[in-house]
């Protein structure tokens, strides 16, 4: 088995409900899809990167780990891309007992329910029409298998929380139609967190707008949060 890796680095997590601990980051290469706001478009071509054989992944993930990480982030471009190949590197690092995390635009339900028994925290994100992600005529299917990443995540008994980016394009009726698809899912109690993420650098949403998003999650789950990325202002990759 082969992977095709981007980057491996540790640094700080500037996003979701585990922002500010020391983290491993595995970027994968490869992601069928490209948000206007992506931040990382170089890691999207399935060429991008160096290939290398999983048992020396492994070793190069060994080799990077160091003292105090909190936990290893498996991120990309799309992990779900290489699923099995994401699913043998989790595998070994959950074996060193540390925590594992899967970063993921979830548009494979079929895919994520392989590589969730290896994961300890999930995130899963919705996107919204406005990122551009697919097109409006995939958008419903996009968002059918984003709910059931949902469903698999949190009737594993997985930390799984959701993230949203917002920016200044989103449409507060769009957020709140795509609010009450999530909250069909009977599962407040089951979820970590609630995190609104405005993008950065483009397109950026005012006060007004955040605090609108804010106000309708709050209707169904008190314990939103809007976190900006972190490591965008301290200078972090």
């Amino acid at each position: 088995m082969k992977v095709r890796l981007y980057e491996i680095f540790t640094s700080i997590e500037g996003e979701g409900i585990l922002y500010g601990t020391k983290t491993l980051f595995v970027r994968l290469a490869g992601c069928p899809f490209k948000c206007y706001y992506c931040d990382t478009k170089e890691s999207l071509p399935m060429s991008s990167g160096k290939e290398y054989q999983i048992d020396d992944a492994k070793k190069l993930i060994e080799n990077n780990l160091i003292k105090n990480t909190y936990k290893v982030n498996f991120t990309g471009g799309d992990p779900l891309v290489q699923s099995d190949a994401v699913s043998e590197l989790a595998k070994f690092v959950q074996q060193k007992k540390i925590m594992t995390y899967l970063e993921s635009s979830c548009f494979d339900s079929v895919k994520f329910a392989q590589v969730l028994p290896y994961f300890d925290v999930v995130k899963i994100e919705f996107k919204t029409p406005d990122s551009e992600f697919v097109d409006q005529a995939h958008y419903s299917k996009l968002l059918e298998n984003e709910l059931q990443c949902l469903k698999l995540a949190t009737d594993s008994g997985k930390i799984t929380y959701i993230k949203i980016v917002v920016s200044s394009r989103t449409r507060l009726e769009q957020f709140k139609n795509l609010l009450k698809s999530i909250f069909d899912i009977p599962m407040k109690t089951q979820i970590a967190g609630f995190i609104i993420q405005p993008t950065y650098g483009i397109a950026e949403p005012d006060l007004k707008q955040l605090l609108d998003f804010y106000d309708a999650v709050h209707i169904y789950y008190k314990e939103v949060r809007i976190v900006p990325q972190l490591h965008k202002f301290i200078g972090a990759p």
